[in-house]
Parts: structure tokens; sequence; C-alpha cells
């Protein structure tokens, strides 16, 4: 089959013919990939970001935003069968350790995380992962529709899940970054919170776009976006702040926009987060930090999608053009989320 491979970090993928992967366990599952996302963290991988803390082997697979059809199935599978559409959690859990058992997919202790770790991801035209990770779809459902909701939707609705009884009716939400993660936390933010929407960035096209998507207000990040968002708070802030950017200095923004006693949550990341420690105790602020999201929190984000609550705004490219679509993704051309169909 093709695949995507990092064969050494700070240098561009290769698109390589290699073996498809087969069943290892009983509660496997071999997906036909449908729709690849190509998210942030591959640009983060193929840099060695996450070498350290995940250490595969080289060459491997990337992309961990994965959908399509399930092709096989090891002996213990009974949640889906053969011809089934599905969308992938990224990290297969055990379903035994304390962390699963409370419902903590993504903290599980015996996880495997195709695309990242030494396991095979999914741009490619077969993927191997387990029944745990698979969300049963509507069969009418195109899986290039849906992909990057495996990763990118459920990291913005677990952090939006989370601050649900922070965002009443009457509070103010702010989300910085209206790209592949931000538009679809708008959206989430919409869907299930009374809160009112101020989205910031830098980009024009993105601000119109959130404006059509749930937005109440729109702040360009020019330099004076902190003071925007002070002036449309009432000079207090927002109670709470999604951080989407984190970097070159949107996460000291992000703090600066916070309100006392709100909630800073940190979902992008590649910069540093300081404070004094008296804006802690005297503001009684909090940042929160979030990864993924959980398995209920993909089957309740394609509930969503499936009532048209929750949309992905894409451009696909085809597998061969995976060098493309990172490219542009890195170049800042890509408006919503980049997929691959093999």
């Amino acid at each position: 089959m093709r695949a995507v491979r990092v064969h050494e970090y700070h240098s561009d993928p290769t698109i390589d013919d290699i073996p498809e992967p087969t069943l290892q366990g009983p509660l496997d599952v071999i997906v036909k990939v449908g729709g690849a996302g190509v998210c942030r963290t591959d640009l983060h991988i193929i840099n060695g970001d996450w070498a350290e803390a995940m250490n595969p082997e080289l060459p491997y697979v990337i992309g961990h935003e994965n959908a399509g059809w399930v092709e096989a199935i090891g002996e213990g599978v009974s949640n889906v069968a053969v011809g089934d559409t599905v969308i992938l959690h990224p990290q297969p859990s055990c379903g035994l350790c304390l962390a699963c058992r409370a419902g903590r997919d993504m903290q599980c202790e015996n996880a495997f995380f195709p695309g990242l770790s030494n396991n095979d991801g999914g741009m490619a035209e077969y993927l191997r992962t387990t029944a745990r990770a698979c969300v049963k779809l509507d069969p009418n459902t195109n899986p290039a529709d849906v992909a990057a909701l495996a990763d990118a939707g459920i990291t913005a609705y677990h952090a939006v899940r989370k601050a649900v009884p922070h965002l009443y009716p009457g509070t103010t939400a702010v989300v910085q970054g209206a790209g592949g993660l931000g538009h679809i936390g708008i959206q989430s933010l919409a869907a299930i919170t009374g809160t009112r929407i101020i989205v910031v960035d830098k980009n024009p096209d993105a601000l119109d776009l959130a404006k059509q998507i749930g937005a109440d207000e729109t702040v360009e990040a020019d330099g004076t976006h902190v003071e925007a968002v002070l002036d449309l708070t009432n000079g207090k802030g927002a109670e709470v702040v999604f951080d989407f950017v984190a970097e070159q200095g949107a996460e000291l923004d992000a703090w600066k926009m916070t309100a006392p006693a709100g909630y800073q949550y940190v979902i992008g990341y590649g910069g540093e987060f300081r404070a004094p420690t008296l804006d802690f105790v005297a503001g009684e602020k909090n940042v929160i930090g979030n990864i993924v999201g959980t398995y209920n929190d993909l089957a309740e984000l394609m509930v969503l999608a499936q009532a048209g609550k929750v949309t992905l705004h894409t451009k696909q490219y085809p597998l061969d053009a995976a060098l493309d679509a990172l490219h542009d993704l890195d170049a800042g051309r890509v408006r919503g989320r980049a997929i691959l169909v093999p």
C-alpha cells in the first residue's frame, strides 16, 4: 500500500510502498482509510518535537485523524463488522486500567497512538487500530468529511465540554485561533452552551468564517486585541478563554484576557506560560491543559456532527499530494482542515 512515512526528523516525509497492516490480536481492527486529517501536530512530529516523549522507531507512518471502513476484525470484536463506516479515537486504550475505568481514555496506562507512538498511522491506504477506538457512523457518512473530528474535533470539544459549567447565559468565552481546532471549538460552544462567543485571530478570512459558524464578536489579532477584548467585556476579561494558539506570546495574551476567577484552557502548544504567582493568588485564575479527548467526547461530537451542528471546513488532497498539504498547512494556506484521501 501507499503510505506517508517519516524517515528522519527535520526532513520531508516520503510516500512509500509498504506492506498492508495485519491483525495482531483478537480486538484488532483493520480500517480502509477514507480520510486522514493533516494536523499541526504532524508538523511537530516531523520536526522531532515528539521524539523523546513517544520514541517511535523510524521510519513510520504518520496520521492520527482517521476515518474509513472496517476491512477486517479480530475474533473478539463485537461492536463493529466488516464494511461498517467508522471514525477512530486516535488513542486506542486498554479498558482495564484505572484511567480507563474512570473514562479518561487519553490517560490510559497501556495505550498506543497510531501516527505518534511506535505504531503506523493513517496517512496510508489501511490502518491497524482496535475495537475500543471505533465509533460506528451512519453508513452514508463520507469519512473524508469527518476524519479530522477524530483529533482536532475531540480536542476542541473536550475543552469546551469541561468548561460547560462555567459558560452559563450571561458569560463570555474567548476563542483565540479560529483555524483547524478553533473553528470546531466555536461551533461546539454555540451548540452546547449559552455563552457569548468572541473570536480572536490574525487572519480576516478566519474571522469571516467564525462569524458564519457562531461567533458573536470577532477581533483581529493586530497587537491591540487584548485591549479590544477587555473593552468588549467591560474591562474584566472573559470567564473562559480557549487558547488554540499558545505560542509566540499568544499564551500570555490569553492570560490577560481571562477575568478574575476565570479559566484559561490551553489547547495549542509550542510557547511557554509564565505569570507572577501573585496574579494567581489575587486573581484566582485557573490555567487548565487539554489533550485529545475521551471516547465519549468523540461519540457526543459525532451526534452533533451528524445533526449538522458541527461541520468541518476542509480542503482535500490525494494521498500522493501529502507534501503539498503539509507545506500548505505550515504556510497558513489551509482554512479549516486539510484532509488526505487515499
